[in-house]
């Protein structure tokens, strides 16, 4: 396996208009462009299936090969929760909510 996604309605109801979705890619992977065909194709799917926006709700902090390929891609850091992973190397850092509109 070279990477997974899933996506889907960020929150049920009222704000189901709002996608959201999970990736990842594994290690020996990473560096050939996986990630970055995951997120257009998760961005594809959310416009053609007529979603206003994309929120993910937990990018690790330390991550920086994903924030700088979701900021390549137009999204935003809304905030950050300071503490709220537990990294196995880098011990308490921060998750952020990441926001690309699509309309």
């Amino acid at each position: 396996m070279t990477g997974t996604a899933n996506m889907y309605a960020n929150r049920p109801g009222p704000g189901s208009h709002v996608a959201s979705g999970s990736l990842m890619v594994a290690k020996e992977a990473r560096g050939a462009g996986v990630g970055r065909a995951l997120t257009t194709d998760l961005i594809g799917w959310a416009r053609r299936s007529g979603f206003a926006a994309i929120q993910f709700n937990a990018v690790v902090d330390v991550n920086v090969a994903a924030i700088r390929l979701y900021e390549s891609l137009g999204f935003v850091t809304l905030g950050t929760a300071p503490g709220a992973f537990r990294h196995p190397d880098e011990g308490d850092v921060g998750l952020r909510i990441m926001w690309l509109d699509l309309r």
